[in-house]
């Protein structure tokens, strides 16, 4: 893996005002993205996934929310507190993104084509022939056949499949060092959401990219990621390569995500669940997050928050301090990070 970081995010906090109190969607996040690299984000609805990753591009409304603590370096420059202007110079030139709902992302009311083209000409200068010319390159790229006619089509006339193509199209158009996937394979069958990953793996390779991908199946982690963050109401309380994850997992509620997922045997047996719900974010917890959900739990954790133990493979959990009792969670973070 590179050393090379393109993206830094230290100590993030994001919060919503509602008439029912603040919701503390994000609460201290911090990671880094290594140049050519994937990193998965993931955890369960609601963890606060697409309100990190947007809020480092000015996406989430203000107000009601408030980036209220935190730093984002694209390459040692700032980007939180950047006004609208100061981060279109960013958003959609040096990072892109590709967005859960690919109908809803696009405008209905004008061409695929035209759409692609317009970022171009805004963040390039390239003129609207040679926009278009661009267009049907980008279009063929991402495997849309026929891109002369497809791109005078509206995305209506588009399959699902298509859809997240010429989202992708549109993402990558300005030669981006960082793409944003949040969740690209919601809502597609199996056969297309296969072909959307092979897709996002022949870009990565052919054009550097540094991506950020955020989803709730394990098994797109396992193909796509080199390293990973596993978020729990609004906090990673996992972090660490995606063997640390799979192989060495160190936090209990990563050990949940993995027990709850279908195997061979799933007709068989029935499914296991994490027991509980995630706690309210009105009111976090002063303790561990997972601990009313957690069958590790010590009296410590209900009002004491964990800090990130280990170096390279990091657990925000009790159990790995030294005074904790001996338990086998411990040992895989002590094998992994040597801490």
């Amino acid at each position: 893996m590179s050393s090379e970081v393109v993206l830094a995010v230290d100590n993030l906090a994001v919060e919503f005002a509602t008439w029912g109190g603040s919701v503390q969607a994000v609460r201290d996040v911090s990671f880094k993205l290594h140049k050519g690299t994937t990193l998965a984000i993931v955890g369960e609805s609601g963890c606060g996934k697409s309100v990190t990753v947007q809020s480092l591009l000015g996406l989430i409304p203000m107000p009601p929310g408030r980036i209220t603590a935190g730093s984002a370096r694209l390459r040692g420059e700032e980007l939180l507190g950047l006004g609208a202007k100061a981060l279109n110079r960013y958003r959609g030139k040096r990072i892109g993104m590709i967005f859960q709902d690919a109908m809803s992302a696009l405008n209905p009311t004008m061409t695929i084509g035209d759409q692609i083209a317009e970022t171009l000409i805004v963040h390039t200068g390239m003129s609207a022939a040679a926009a278009r010319q661009e267009v049907i390159t980008l279009l063929g790229q991402v495997q849309i056949p026929e891109p002369e006619r497809r791109m005078r089509q509206y995305p209506f006339e588009f399959s699902g499949g298509m859809l997240q193509r010429a989202m992708i199209a549109l993402s990558i158009a300005c030669q981006p060092e960082v793409l944003i996937a949040d969740e690209p394979t919601t809502a597609l069958d199996v056969t297309i959401q296969a072909q959307i990953l092979q897709l996002l793996e022949s870009l990565q390779k052919s054009h550097g990219l540094s991506i950020i991908l955020i989803t709730h199946d394990l098994g797109v982690v396992a193909r796509m990621a080199q390293e990973v963050a596993v978020m729990y109401a609004g906090q990673i309380v996992e972090q660490g390569s995606v063997d640390d994850i799979f192989y060495r997992s160190a936090h209990p509620y990563t050990l949940g995500l993995k027990a709850a997922m279908p195997g061979k045997a799933a007709h068989k047996a029935q499914l296991q669940v994490i027991p509980g719900s995630p706690p309210d974010l009105f009111a976090p917890p002063a303790g561990c997050g997972f601990h009313a959900r957690c069958p590790h739990v010590m009296q410590l954790c209900e009002s004491n928050a964990p800090p990130l133990f280990g170096t390279t493979h990091q657990a925000r959990c009790w159990l790995h301090h030294a005074a904790a009792p001996v338990h086998p969670l411990r040992q895989q973070l002590i094998a992994s990070s040597g801490s």
